[in-house]
Parts: C-alpha cells; sequence; structure tokens
C-alpha cells in the first residue's frame, strides 16, 4: 500500500470515528482517490438548516499538493462560483500545508460559509450583492439554503422543488423592480438577467438610472 492511499485510508476511517464534529466523507466509487465531503450549515448564519456537499479529489502528490475542492450543492457566498461550485480559499492553493487533511480542510470549508471575503471573491457578482445590500444578501443565501441544501442535500429533492422556484428570490432581486421593467414590454428572463448584473439591489439602486437599465435591455 503506497503512502498516499494509507494517508487517505486513515483520514477517512478518522473521520467516521469522529462523531461531535458533523464532518462526513464518504467513497464516491470504488477509487479512495474521489470522494464526497459533507457538512452541516453553520449555525446563525443564512446557511443554517442546510446540508451541503463537497466533490474531492485526491491528487498523485498528496499530502504535498493540495485537494481539489468543489461544492456539489448550490451555494450563494462571494467566494463560490454560483455556477461551477469552484472556491476561492488560500489553503486550496498556495497556503495549503502537508499537516492539513481531508477533515480539517472541509472544517475550513464550514467556517467560509461564515466568514465571507468578498475583497478576493469566486464569484464577483455575488460578492458585489453581500457589499452593497447585506440584508438582501442573506435573504437570497437563505433562499439557496432552503432549495439546494435543504437536509437532504439529494439532488432528487431538487428536482421535485424545480417547478416552484422562484426564479426573482434567486436572482436576489426584488420582484417590484422586475415587473416594473417587464411591464415595458422585455422578457422577465432578460430583465432578471439584467438587473443582476448591474446589481440592481439595496441601497444601489439609486446609483443606477431607470435609463440605463432600459439601454441594457435594448442591447
Amino acid at each position: 500500500m503506497d503512502a498516499r492511499l494509507r494517508r487517505v485510508n486513515k483520514e477517512i476511517a478518522d473521520c467516521k470515528n469522529d462523531k461531535s464534529s458533523n464532518i462526513k466523507i464518504d467513497l464516491v466509487d470504488s477509487s479512495p482517490f474521489h470522494l464526497k465531503g459533507s457538512f452541516p450549515g453553520p449555525q446563525d448564519t443564512p446557511y443554517e438548516g442546510g446540508h451541503f456537499e463537497v466533490d474531492i479529489v485526491i491528487p498523485e502528490a498528496y499530502p504535498f499538493q493540495p485537494v481539489k475542492m468543489k461544492f456539489i450543492t448550490k451555494v450563494y457566498h462571494p467566494n463560490v462560483s454560483s455556477a461551477s461550485g469552484a472556491i476561492c480559499l488560500d489553503i486550496l492553493k498556495d497556503a495549503w500545508s502537508p499537516v492539513l487533511t481531508l477533515k480539517s480542510t472541509l472544517i475550513s470549508l464550514q467556517s467560509l460559509l461564515c466568514s465571507p471575503e468578498p475583497n478576493d471573491p469566486q464569484d464577483a457578482e455575488v460578492a458585489k450583492h453581500y457589499t452593497t445590500s447585506k440584508r438582501s444578501f442573506d435573504e437570497t443565501a437563505r433562499y439557496w439554503t432552503q432549495i439546494y441544501a435543504g437536509g437532504s442535500g439529494s439532488r432528487s429533492k431538487v428536482e421535485t422543488k424545480e417547478p416552484s422556484k422562484d426564479e426573482v428570490a434567486i436572482a436576489g432581486l426584488e420582484k417590484a423592480h422586475v415587473d416594473q421593467f417587464e411591464a415595458l414590454g422585455f422578457e422577465r428572463s432578460k430583465v432578471i438577467d439584467v438587473l443582476r448584473r448591474l446589481n440592481y439591489r439595496g441601497a444601489n439602486v439609486a446609483n443606477i438610472s431607470e435609463d440605463r437599465i432600459v439601454e441594457e435591455l435594448l442591447k
């Protein structure tokens, strides 16, 4: 058994024996080098009550090279891509150390949900939402947690909720704003896309003229 396999097997076993952290690691298939991690959303955050799953790939040079992790569960967070689940976290890049483990790295991801770093974002649009209207951001993150991470984290449950998703709430926008421009004859999906890109939320609404929005809608 090579050193990498020995280390990974030990880390999986250690995680299973630790009942207090609520961090879980499971095999995706027969390979111990492709895993799925999971953890509950931190308390007192918009992610509370959610169950978050992470895809884990162990590189050949592990533990001297960082693990590759991305969220399987969709997360509304400045440091997580809302499209791909890619994560911006220093220990997954240049701050990695061989003393870190799969469990400690997943705990760091859980902590990242508590403490976003909008100045070093993975998703610039979400970061803008966070910095300009924290209350609206929290509502959107909470809604994403409800529809994408609602307890089981299973894809089937997400799919059964698909028809009832509120596209306006997912984009973190006000329904009245979307209705206003839709009433001018623009397609609803385009209105949502433009208002989201322009960060037409909270106090930032006063900084964007209606003419500017119409101009973008006409492109």
